[in-house]
């Protein structure tokens, strides 16, 4: 996902996890993807889970100020299966599973939802964020309950209620009959009627919280930050505490209780925690009926298609199973469209239901656009040549192939001559980041680029240099800052699992040329690096050299760099087998 997506795990690793619906998975996150993509937005995407094809993408607002915790839930809305969640740009959305289609979207806040809506046998959707309001930008948080039965964009005269400032950013709301249990921030409860909105009770559960509470055996299990983990049954007047403990490891507590067999087991950063009887007659609780999605109007026809796969990078000349799918108004699969008109741009040609790439001499963005009738699907493919490869950028165009470059790289022309890149310091949440330049499957190639650190940001000089390197094969070289020279995993909370490090000076306004090399061993993988001053000779050692013996075998080559403390350029890239 992130080689070839441009999927950011943000925050030291936050994002949500994938869900299943039928023979799909479903992963959401942001990405900073390639040619049209390369803004940053959350972006949710459903593969086969079969074979790995991507079958539909769906984009929220682009450039959002947060990521998301918000964990897609499934529920049927007006007769039609639907994929409700939370969005880094704010919004509540819901989506057709099969197709990502738009169902509709209420707009919470400027900021991420990060809280995964509730929504009940009847539709009605209920959900909280500790941001920003949408509608008052004066008001931190809200809580609020709408009807999901609809289409469109849901205004806030459309709310069946709303609390303002009430922080429920992190613990997903409980229904229990006609009641609601929400839990801010902070660990206060509200116990609402649901229908209204309308305060019953309230109850502190300690001073922070994440988790999300459960219900079990008629009680209520609610596991604070700090380590306080509450028992509580629902009373007519709110709630009553049965017990109360506090585990006494120094827990903290961040992900939420779940119960099976008869035991509550509770994951805290220290330990995962099993509560209850070491042996039990415990009788599983029987689950509502699962509702089913009507047919919807004129099930028969197709109301829209999808070519599959919706993106896909591959090798010159290799080929893919092609279909044009047909889905009717609720969303439900109607087959292959066999009628279908295909237009490709960019070369390529369809053989007996097989996608196959034409032979290029450099990366080649392909558009494969499917129309029946008003129906319209467009495809995006990429076609990589065999190595070697050179980038000089003379076209002044950052490579539409490459994944997480264009948004955060501008064509330059560059001081001594030429064109080139520039890595700009201008965008605040993009000073850091990597790019890749080719498929995932790769593995034994050099990649070499030349550095120029400008001593400026954004157009101000400044005594700072920025990192700069290559990715070979899921490391890094990087030429940082701090005038040293390091070989890193790039696991982005283990980035220092693997590393090398060595003292390296070196001066703005020169040009360095650095080279870096993979290579699959006996016993893991080797890498070596060098650097000089790009007008002279190259020396005939590796500078660093290293060996991870608990190796990534494959990878994209691609380009790291942060320009928070400088801007710098970026010519000649180049890559070739060993």
């Amino acid at each position: 996902m992130l080689e070839e997506q441009g999927m950011l795990s943000t925050y030291g690793g936050r994002t949500n996890f994938p869900v299943i619906f039928e023979d799909l998975v479903i992963v959401s996150g942001v990405h900073t993807g390639w040619a049209e993509t390369a803004l940053p937005a959350q972006r949710v995407m459903a593969y086969d889970k079969r074979d790995g094809r991507l079958i539909w993408t769906y984009s929220t607002r682009p450039r959002p100020e947060d990521t998301t915790y918000s964990t897609p839930v499934f529920a049927v809305l007006n007769g039609q299966d639907a994929m409700v969640f939370g969005g880094a740009d704010g919004s509540i959305y819901a989506v057709q599973p099969r197709t990502g289609k738009l169902i509709w979207e209420y707009k919470a806040s400027p900021r991420g939802v990060s809280t995964t809506p509730l929504v009940d046998e009847n539709g009605i959707v209920y959900c909280g964020h500790s941001e920003q309001d949408w509608a008052d930008r004066t008001v931190l948080g809200g809580l609020f309950a709408f009807d999901g039965n609809v289409t469109g964009e849901i205004t806030e005269d459309q709310l069946l209620w709303k609390i303002p400032a009430f922080g429920a950013g992190r613990s997903v709301p409980l229904k229990i009959g006609d009641r609601l249990y929400a839990v801010d921030n902070s660990g206060l409860m509200l116990i609402l009627d649901a229908a209204t909105g309308k305060e019953i009770a309230k109850q502190k559960l300690g001073r922070i919280m994440f988790a999300s509470l459960l219900y079990g055996d008629g009680k209520i299990y609610a596991a604070e930050s700090t380590g306080r983990f509450y028992i509580l049954e629902p009373t007519d007047k709110g709630v009553k505490i049965l017990s109360q403990a506090r585990l006494n490891d120094g827990s903290e507590v961040f992900g939420s209780p779940i119960a099976f067999d008869g035991r509550i087991y509770l994951p805290t950063n220290v330990a995962m925690y099993c509560i209850g009887a070491a042996e039990n007659d415990s009788q599983p609780t029987p689950l509502p009926a699962r509702q089913v999605a009507a047919p919807g109007p004129d099930p028969d026809q197709v109301a829209h298609i999808q070519i599959a796969p919706a993106e896909w990078m591959a090798w010159a000349g290799q080929k893919t199973d092609f279909a044009v799918l047909g889905f009717n108004a609720h969303g439900h699969s109607l087959g292959e469209v066999e009628d279908a008109q295909i237009e490709i741009k960019g070369g390529g040609e369809i053989i007996d239901h097989q996608f196959v790439t034409p032979m290029v001499n450099g990366p080649q963005a392909i558009y494969v656009t499917a129309k029946k009738g008003a129906l319209e699907s467009v495809a995006r493919f990429r076609v990589i040549p065999s190595l070697p490869w050179s980038f000089d950028f003379e076209d002044g165009k950052v490579p539409a192939t490459w994944t997480g470059a264009a948004y955060r790289h501008q064509p330059k022309d560059l001081e001594d001559g030429g064109k080139g890149l520039v890595k700009i310091s201008t965008i605040p949440k993009g000073t850091r980041s990597q790019s890749w330049i080719g498929p995932t499957d790769m593995s034994n190639y050099t990649i070499q680029a030349d550095f120029f650190a400008t001593g400026t940001k954004a157009g101000k000089p400044v005594a700072d240099l920025p990192n700069v390197g290559l990715i070979a094969q899921r490391y890094a070289i990087e030429l940082q800052g701090s005038n040293q020279l390091q070989i890193r995993s790039w696991t982005p909370r283990l980035e220092q699992r693997f590393a090398k490090t060595m003292p390296f000076d070196w001066k703005p306004k020169t040009w360095y040329t650095v080279k870096f090399q993979s290579e699959n061993v006996a016993d893991g993988v080797t890498l070596r690096a060098k650097v000089w001053l790009r007008d002279t000779a190259e020396p005939k050692d590796w500078v660093i050299e290293a060996t991870d013996t608990t190796p990534d075998l494959k990878g994209a080559p691609g380009l790291v760099g942060n320009s928070t403390d400088s801007e710098f350029y970026i010519d000649n890239v180049q890559v070739h087998a060993n």
